[in-house]
């Protein structure tokens, strides 16, 4: 595994194991298996003119209950990441750059973090969460966390950052996976609060990039000014829309993630190599092996044709972690064989 890997190789993957990148069962990634109807020919989609994307602005507004004002749109997650470090590292030039990331975490905050400059410290969630971090420092929470899915009560947590002076941001890219409470309820109390949405990790398109940052009206506003006019492309744009008019889209995907996410549970907690399977609210379980590797484990499951998370390179863990993505009940299935084997 590299520094920042996100999730396996796919196509090498499927060249070793001697097959088509199709016919892998691919539980390495924690995107959303069930996927929205889509009503939209791209065949016949406009894409002369450059986007306008009020009608965007506001059915994403609608949908998290916030402002059109106090929220920016970027072309994934990952840019929202990084233009956030950026804009702060802005504001504090000249000044010490502190970056505190509660790990294990999304990786990408880690790269953005050293890329930018920052000094990164790291919190163990599992081992000493009352740990204060540094004063000023840009704090990152993700919630429910990855790799694990576990679903923190930050409210606590907040008064601490607010008393620390530190700028915030919640990541809830999985947090539709669940029935916690969204922070986007708390900006009018945090001035310093942002609130990350990833949604095409929910909405099961990867390849469309839409990543939304919600915070204070203010804070919007200047963070806009440091932004290109035009991030997102007619099709980012029409699959978004499209999906959110699926009204029966949300109940469908908790009731087939909740039956397949059963499934696996039973299957990992009465198999041999596992030690541990983690408390998690998301659509993916993070475990912990015993007697092997997660790159052992990896060859066992090779001539089955399923990939799955090594997390060796998260911070906090080692070889003996795996995450295993939720995915349909055929491919719960086959993971059943392949571990019973």
């Amino acid at each position: 595994m590299t520094t920042y890997q996100h999730g396996g190789d796919i196509q090498g993957f499927a060249k070793k194991a001697g097959c088509r990148v199709e016919e892998v069962i691919d539980l390495s990634s924690n995107i959303n298996f069930v996927k929205p109807k889509i009503d939209v020919d791209f065949n016949t989609l406009d894409i002369a003119p450059y986007p306008n994307y009020d009608a965007l602005y506001e059915a994403i507004a609608l949908r998290y209950g916030v402002a059109i004002d106090e929220m920016e749109l970027f072309g994934g997650g990952s840019a929202a990441i990084f233009a956030l470090f950026g804009y702060v590292k802005g504001r504090h030039m000249g000044l010490p750059l502190r970056c505190t990331i509660y790990s294990p975490a999304y990786l990408e905050y880690k790269k953005a973090a050293t890329v930018l400059g920052y000094d990164v410290v790291h919190i163990d969630r599992f081992e000493n969460m009352e740990r204060l971090p540094p004063k000023g420092s840009l704090v990152i929470f993700v919630n429910p966390a990855t790799p694990d899915g576990m679903v923190y009560d930050v409210h606590a947590l907040l008064e601490i950052w607010e008393k620390q002076a530190c700028t915030v941001l919640i990541d809830e890219s999985f947090i539709e996976f669940c029935d916690a409470p969204s922070m986007t309820s708390l900006l009018h109390i945090y001035p310093n609060l942002y609130v990350l949405k990833s949604m095409t990790k929910y909405y099961g398109a990867a390849g469309i990039r839409v990543g939304t940052l919600i915070s204070q009206a203010q804070n919007i506003s200047k963070l806009h000014t440091t932004e290109p006019l035009w991030k997102l492309s007619a099709f980012d744009m029409a699959y978004i829309l499209s999906a959110l008019s699926d009204t029966t889209f949300s109940q469908r995907s908790a009731l087939e993630n909740v039956e397949s996410k059963a499934h696996l549970l039973e299957t990992l907690r009465h198999t041999q190599h596992i030690e541990k399977v983690y408390p998690s609210h998301a659509n993916y379980l993070l475990v912990k092996l015993k007697h092997m590797t997660a790159q052992a484990l990896q060859e066992k499951l090779l001539p089955h044709r399923i990939m799955i998370r090594d997390c060796s390179n998260f911070d906090g863990l080692d070889s003996y972690h795996v995450r295993i993505a939720v995915k349909a009940l055929d491919a719960m299935h086959k993971l059943r064989e392949a571990l019973y084997a």
